[in-house]
């Protein structure tokens, strides 16, 4: 059984403040990926299950030693003891599910359900969590949402993650409620695709310079 989910995240995360977010079709990445991840300054990782390969990408990138990864997208029980049994350090979940919740409290990691309104924050409160993935942050209305939902819930924690670019960054960040800032520009697929895994480093190594700012 985990302790407080916000302590071990926190913990967890070791004062990381930017979560690349990958999808990463191939295996074969994985390993090229975790290098220029770490090179780049990059603390952690957010592997989303949307591939056939996920599990196979984050069993890699979690013996890479340079990066504390975790699972991402986890709709189910079932994927999140997948997840935890290939070396996800953490659970992330694009809505609240009490049954994701509480296999990832059996199995002792942090996990951090997505909410997008006042109403799932409740939910998820009431099952004592106090770290919360806002989903997806910019078509919800971004910083504006962000500020109006932190307002009246004092002690809540924000990982907003979907549409946040380089530029959107140092303000999420700037607001604290934010823990972390989850992110795709760093490693999209396009960067991938072409292998240019010098871009991944370079675009990651930039956001972990303005997270320190």
């Amino acid at each position: 059984m985990s302790a407080e989910p916000t302590a071990d995240l926190a913990c967890v995360l070791a004062g990381a403040r930017v979560m690349p977010v990958l999808t990463v079709p191939s295996p074969a990445s994985a390993g090229p990926l975790a290098e220029a991840l770490a090179a780049g300054g990059a603390r952690c990782a957010e592997v989303t299950f949307r591939t056939p390969g996920a599990e196979q990408v984050l069993k890699t990138m979690a013996a890479h030693g340079g990066l504390t990864v975790g699972a991402g997208t986890v709709l189910t029980a079932g994927q999140a003891e997948r997840a935890v049994a290939v070396g996800a350090r953490f659970v992330v979940s694009p809505g609240f599910d009490e049954e994701v919740v509480a296999k990832c409290r059996e199995l002792g990691v942090p996990v951090v359900p997505g909410i997008a309104t006042a109403t799932e924050l409740m939910r998820a409160l009431k099952a004592g969590l106090d770290t919360v993935k806002l989903f997806p942050a910019e078509p919800l209305g971004g910083l504006r949402t962000l500020r109006a939902l932190a307002a009246p819930f004092p002690g809540t924690h924000f990982v907003p993650t979907g549409g946040i670019d380089a530029p959107r960054l140092a303000a999420y960040l700037a607001h604290p409620a934010v823990l972390a800032v989850g992110g795709s520009w760093m490693a999209t697929a396009d960067h991938l695709d072409r292998g240019d895994y010098a871009e991944i480093r370079r675009l990651t190594a930039e956001a972990v310079d303005r997270s320190m700012t």
